[in-house]
């Protein structure tokens, strides 16, 4: 485990120069991702296509997640990074030579989001936990506000750039772009060094057992870590009622507010915007000192926001619209703390076991959350469950300033299990009176 009192004063440069190269990659792949569902969109016009084409997506996170994190932590950081921007670009290359050919089929598409999202599945738990080597820790809050209005950008700009895009260029030459963002982010990551923390060496013939060591080690870890254990088990809980909700928008504009396209894209983009602001206010405030508190302050506004979006009536469209910007910001202001505790308070030989033990629970609850929802929303109404939705959020931000291991999980950083080089947990004897 690298010792931070040891390492010399860190530099956001190297990381801000890393962070652009990502700002540009993740460009490319939502304009992909609009492009290549458009496609099928107009081919099919079919909602199951669509659906499958979602669950293609999710796969990856859900199912290798867990037995991507071990691999994270000891791989070198920055090879994997480019190992998987590259596959990304090599999948789109040959998706676009298929196009360009005039042979691209269905299943071509999805395989290609099938390997975009595995590649994302290595990449994102290696840029989170190469985060908190490089970045001081009082500027890790900032860092995930930049994060959030990068997120909030994109929503805004990806969609009516790539209509754009298509109005222009044919298919295969959207997905140039994304090559050419794609090598920039390569190039990027080529430009700095990314620290990595240390590990024992281990034989050739052990690997094996090795890897099972760690992903053991890394499940001990946040089985043993009480308040670790209650944040994902909110996160699952809030992924699980929230997902749908978001689903829902074009049926509420519909069914409740008899609108239009143009009504949804303002709800989009107000959405957008909202996390755009969220994360600009992170950025410059930083939020209070006790991060936990900032997020559980934007989980009871963002409770608050979509039980009222529930409530508006059909006469008061714009008051929506202001709602869903609220929760834009209330979303920010929940995620980007939370990711900034993490990164502060795991070892950073375990980050990339936790973060994708942590994302894969959350993103499992979408789909499961969707299969609920669909056919109670059929009975019960839309709007309905935007108040159960909003409802079970406030309840969790409300609860979570009751719950010690939750509120204190930041002072806990001495005193829960630490990963030895071995992968094999060293318990203090501190940690059971931490816990309680």
């Amino acid at each position: 485990m690298v010792d931070d009192s040891s390492t010399p004063a860190r530099s956001l440069r190297p990381f801000l120069t890393l962070w652009v190269g990502q700002v540009f990659s993740l460009l490319g792949s939502q304009l992909v991702q609009f492009s290549l569902i458009w496609w099928l969109t107009q081919q099919t016009g079919s909602a199951t296509v669509l659906a499958v084409a979602s669950i293609v997506g999710l796969v990856p996170q859900v199912v290798l997640g867990p037995f991507v994190g071990p691999l994270v932590d000891r791989w070198n950081r920055k090879r994997t990074m480019i190992l998987a921007d590259a596959g990304v670009a090599l999948a789109t290359l040959l998706l676009a030579i298929l196009f360009w050919l005039g042979q691209a089929e269905m299943w071509h598409v999805y395989a290609i989001l099938f390997v975009r999202s595995l590649s994302g599945t290595f990449h994102g738990p290696a840029m989170m936990a190469s985060t908190s080597l490089m970045v001081p820790q009082e500027h890790l809050t900032r860092i995930q506000g930049m994060n959030q209005m990068l997120n909030g950008g994109l929503n805004i700009i990806s969609a009516p750039l790539g209509a754009l895009l298509l109005q222009l260029l044919p298919l295969q030459g959207v997905l140039a772009v994304d090559l050419v963002t794609a090598a920039f982010a390569i190039f990027t990551v080529l430009l700095v060094r990314v620290p990595q923390p240390e590990h024992d060496t281990v034989d050739a013939g052990s690997v094996a057992g090795q890897y099972w060591q760690d992903l053991r080690a890394g499940l001990r870890y946040v089985l043993s870590w009480r308040g670790l254990l209650i944040l994902m088990g909110m996160a699952t809980i809030i992924n699980l009622v929230l997902a749908p909700s978001t689903s829902f928008i074009p049926l509420l504009v519909t069914e409740h507010f008899q609108g239009t396209a143009w009504h949804l894209s303002a709800l989009q983009a107000a959405l957008g915007i909202g996390v755009l602001l969220g994360g600009l206010l992170l950025s410059v405030w930083g939020g209070f000192r006790k991060r936990v508190y900032t997020s559980l302050i934007g989980l009871i506004g963002l409770g608050l926001s979509v039980l009222f979006v529930g409530l508006v009536p059909a006469s008061l469209f714009p008051l929506a619209v202001v709602l869903m910007g609220a929760m834009g910001i209330m979303s920010s202001m929940t995620n980007g703390p939370i990711m900034a505790v993490l990164q502060a308070t795991v070892a950073p030989s375990m980050q990339g076991r936790v973060f994708t033990l942590l994302s894969s629970a959350a993103v499992a609850m979408m789909p499961l959350g969707l299969a609920i929802a669909g056919p109670l929303a059929d009975v019960i109404g839309v709007r309905t469950w935007f108040l159960i939705g909003g409802i079970i959020t406030l309840a969790l931000g409300i609860g979570g300033y009751f719950m010690p291991s939750l509120v204190n999980i930041e002072a806990q950083r001495q005193d829960h299990p630490a990963a030895d080089a071995e992968g094999t947990l060293l318990l203090s004897r501190a940690v059971p009176d931490a816990l309680d």
